[in-house]
């Protein structure tokens, strides 16, 4: 027989709660009916010692009819505590007041009244009177001397306390009746939360798409890695394990465990996706995609995957640099187009000499630089890297020089031109960003070789860059604009890798100067 998920949790659910709400108003009222006698109890032993206090009740015992000041008195304090009887008796144990007239002056039964009358004591009993069994509080009546003269019995009828305390049932039971109710309800709309949330999929269904997952995972050549809000993996496949070189499934336990230089944390905190991006994973090159997961009230966590760098990865990176290159070629042709048709212009207008000045001016800028390019710099990378920021400056209107005493032999094998492209590249642009909307736009390029690290230094006469703005993590920039903060952390991740450091410094003067020291030789036990 197939019983829907929301049946078996409705039928549960009413079931426990029915069981607890019998339990407990079995053991309450048990408790109440103990609870209630105690306190009709201290109630009348309460009423009886206020009235063995009273002074006229004890001057009324020396008076020839005590019974005359005594019954009017004890008949309405009994209606005020709404008690069954007040008797006052002698030390005899004869009434001197009831609540039937016709008994006063016969002797007081139930026989409980020797503790009171020999002993002194306030107490409460039980007992069956003349006007039928009864919960009663005793205390004496004491003379001036000190000598016991009478008893005061307050009454309650054992009739009148049950009576009282089924009406204090019956109210707790209507509660209880609601509180089922409520309940029934609440398991209804919890039933519902619940099929809602495994999106009406009953358990069968969850376990067949429980294995399918399982299947999926394992044929995928990904690694996949799963975390929740708090950063604990949830589902890591083979390919990860393999990747990552561990063994055992490794879930409940915090990322940064696995991967130590683990970004998903960021994913999570800033609502972002990446796509593609490239890290060092256990000694290999990685390309990552990182993507948050979601539901109705936010961010839950976030899942990663990644695969070694391929042939495809260099190629779409030997595309890039093809296509930056390309961009630098149309910025340079470009501006130049523009000076040629100037001094065409300036011929035609017979301004000879202003045309002769600006092919001059332009003949010794770039011969200038042109000289330092080929004469000073050795490496070809480098080179046409330059060549393009010179076309691009020009194109911006900045001022880009090379420092004349820049002098570079060419670059180890290791560092490829994709390297050179994103430390470079990266930084240059961010510099001809920097001094974009300034009056003064300079950027200065230097670097040597000398000693046992390749430097590259680039200085521009921006505004800078606040002390506590972070640009080497990623998502933090001092640009306005979506999409910033990435460009400087892969040029930090790049030179990392190659083993350098880089070194952000900015002077009272204003502006920004990024230094990169790269070693020579590579560093033992250093991935390539």
């Amino acid at each position: 027989m197939n019983v829907s998920l929301q049946t078996k949790l409705l039928v549960l659910i009413l079931t426990l709660l029915s069981s607890v709400i019998l339990l407990l108003s079995g053991t309450f009222a048990y408790f109440e009916s103990k609870e209630t006698e105690q306190e009709v109890g201290q109630l009348a032993l309460q009423v009886a010692t206020t009235v063995s206090l009273i002074p006229g009740i004890r001057e009324a015992f020396h008076t020839e009819d005590p019974a005359k000041i005594i019954q009017p008195m004890t008949i309405q304090m009994k209606e005020q505590v709404g008690a069954e009887f007040i008797v006052v008796g002698n030390k005899d144990s004869i009434r001197y007041s009831h609540t039937q007239q016709e008994k006063i002056g016969k002797r007081m039964v139930g026989g409980d009244n020797d503790r009171a009358l020999i002993n002194g004591e306030y107490y409460t009993s039980k007992a069956v009177g003349s006007m039928g069994p009864s919960l009663r509080g005793k205390a004496p009546i004491f003379d001036d001397n000190g000598k016991i003269i009478g008893l005061v019995s307050v009454g309650f009828l054992e009739e009148d306390i049950h009576t009282l305390f089924i009406h204090k049932l019956r109210t707790y039971g209507i509660v209880s009746i609601l509180v089922l109710v409520a309940g029934a309800v609440g398991a209804v709309l919890l039933a519902k939360n619940i099929r809602r949330d495994t999106h009406g999929l009953e358990p069968k269904e969850i376990a067949a798409l429980y294995r399918e997952r399982n299947a999926i995972l394992l044929s995928i050549k990904e690694g996949i890695i799963a975390v929740d809000e708090k950063g604990l993996i949830t589902m890591m496949n083979n390919s990860a394990r393999k990747l990552l070189g561990v063994s055992g499934r490794k879930t409940q336990v915090p990322v940064q465990e696995v991967i130590p230089n683990t970004e998903m944390y960021d994913i999570q905190r800033n609502d972002i996706y990446e796509n593609d991006q490239e890290m060092l994973l256990n000694g290999k090159v990685v390309i990552v995609n990182r993507t948050p997961i979601m539901d109705k009230n936010g961010i839950v966590g976030a899942v990663a995957s990644f695969r070694e760098k391929t042939e495809v990865t260099e190629m779409i990176n030997t595309l890039s640099e093809v296509r930056q290159y390309s961009e630098d070629l149309r910025a340079q042709t470009h501006e130049f187009t523009n000076k040629l048709y100037a001094i065409s212009g300036l011929l035609q207008l017979e301004e000879y000499e202003e045309a002769i000045d600006l092919i001059h001016s332009e003949a010794d800028v770039h011969g200038s630089q042109n000289r330092i390019v080929f004469e000073q710099i050795h490496d070809r990378k480098v080179q046409a890297i330059l060549l393009g920021k010179i076309g691009k400056a020009s194109e911006y209107k900045v001022t880009f020089s090379i420092d004349p005493t820049s002098f570079l032999k060419p670059l180890p094998k290791r560092v490829a031109m994709s390297d050179l492209i994103t430390i470079l590249g990266n930084i240059m642009d961010n510099a001809f960003d920097a001094v974009a909307h300034k009056e003064t736009r300079e950027v200065t390029f230097f670097t040597t070789d000398i000693g046992k690290d390749i430097v590259f230094e680039v200085a521009d006469t921006g505004a800078g860059i606040p002390d506590d703005v972070d640009v080497f993590q990623r998502g933090i920039s001092s640009k306005q604009g979506k999409n910033r903060g990435v460009g400087l952390t892969l040029v930090k991740e790049t030179v990392t890798r190659l083993g350098g450091t880089i070194e952000l410094h900015v002077p009272k003067s204003g502006g920004t100067v990024f230094t990169v020291f790269i070693p020579k030789e590579e560093k033992r036990g250093e991935e390539g």
